[in-house]
């Protein structure tokens, strides 16, 4: 029996294209995996094309941006981000609203200079900052936010606005969830391992006037321009994870397409914060405007009891909502993969656990 996977990555995939990829995964079109062909082969090659334009589909990319598939993670793309956008000594304004804003920022001292443009601390991170606070500094680079954090749940509700100034956005948690309007944004970057597919690989949209800028010293491997110009093939790609993400972007395409995760998503969200706010035994610390669709963080009452919650929950085929080792609690993560099923099982559960240990 499958469970609900309430992991907050790598994540629940959709079981269509589990149950495809382990059709294929032996004989791919012609008695080979494909994890077995030549990323420099035509098969291979059409399987990648496809992917991207694909995803241009879902996301509606205009042609002036370049899709990358990129390795090492979004992790990478904290130094990869200053190394392609800014030159040494230059100055890049960032957001700090949780856990991995933090993790951003920290690397990018590295390699740029800083301008904390708004920072949450004060809050707990439970919130974002007025939208109109948010403004690039005279000089800046670029503006680096991350519109979702895993972690603490918050949201960013609107899209900053830079000017002219690039915006640039950790999308892992929220790309494909729902529609964005890509042209507000000079990059964006997503670990595939919540919405696109398996870990291992990066999906990065870069206007293409901003490639062409690293800075002496970049590996070509993680030079945008370069990436772009072989086609994410200057090195040998992580083919699985390339093909995976694909059949998940037709999976979408079939499913209705990014309008209808975002339906789906926000009724799942809207349930969820439903039952934990008709509760007293349950709560969520985030203010209810920025609370995330795909992250619900939440909390009991009686802590002393959350070990029982978690050891019952998997018992119930519920499992993985042990918040993050940092912050504790719970957190259920309700990526596209995830069903109104299991979040309704979710809520059910809640409930029953309330009335027995309430």
């Amino acid at each position: 029996m499958r469970v609900y996977n309430f992991s907050a990555g790598p994540a629940a995939l959709p079981l269509p294209v589990l149950e495809q990829a382990r059709d294929e995964m032996l004989d791919w079109k012609g008695g080979a995996s494909v994890m077995e062909l030549s990323h420099r082969g035509r098969a291979f090659i059409a399987v990648a094309e496809q992917a991207e334009a694909d995803l241009r589909e879902l996301l509606a990319i205009p042609p002036a941006y370049r899709v990358l598939f990129m390795q090492g993670g979004a992790t990478a793309q904290f130094a990869l981000v200053p190394m392609n956008l800014a030159a040494p000594g230059a100055a890049a304004d960032y957001v700090i609203t949780g856990h991995w804003s933090t993790r951003a920022i920290q690397e990018a001292r590295r390699f740029v200079s800083v301008t904390v443009a708004a920072d949450e601390s004060a809050s707990a991170y439970t919130t974002v900052p007025d939208a109109s606070t948010l403004k690039p500094r005279p000089g800046s680079t670029y503006l680096h936010y991350t519109p979702n954090e895993t972690i603490g749940g918050v949201e960013f509700p609107y899209v900053p606005d830079t000017g002219d100034v690039p915006l640039v956005a950790d999308m892992s948690s929220t790309i494909l969830s729902r529609p964005v309007d890509i042209s507000r944004y000079g990059l964006i970057y997503a670990g595939a391992q919540k919405n696109i597919g398996p870990s291992g690989i990066t999906v990065v949209i870069v206007r293409d006037d901003l490639t062409g800028r690293s800075r002496d010293g970049t590996p070509s491997v993680f030079d945008y321009r370069a990436v772009a110009e072989a086609g994410s093939m200057l090195n040998t790609p992580p083919t699985f994870a390339w093909y995976f993400a694909g059949l998940v972007f037709k999976w979408l395409l079939r499913e209705g397409g990014v309008p209808e995760m975002a339906r789906r998503n926000r009724a799942k969200a809207e349930a969820l914060y439903a039952a934990i706010d008709a509760s007293s035994f349950y709560s969520n610390p985030v203010a209810r405007n920025c609370r995330s669709w795909m992250n619900v963080p939440f909390r009991l009452a009686k802590p002393d009891l959350e070990k029982n919650f978690l050891e019952k929950a998997e018992a119930a085929g519920l499992t993985n909502l042990a918040g993050h080792r940092a912050v504790g609690g719970m957190r259920a993560s309700i990526y596209n993969a995830m069903s109104m099923e299991g979040v309704t099982a979710l809520i059910g559960f809640m409930r029953d656990f309330e009335r027995r240990y309430g």
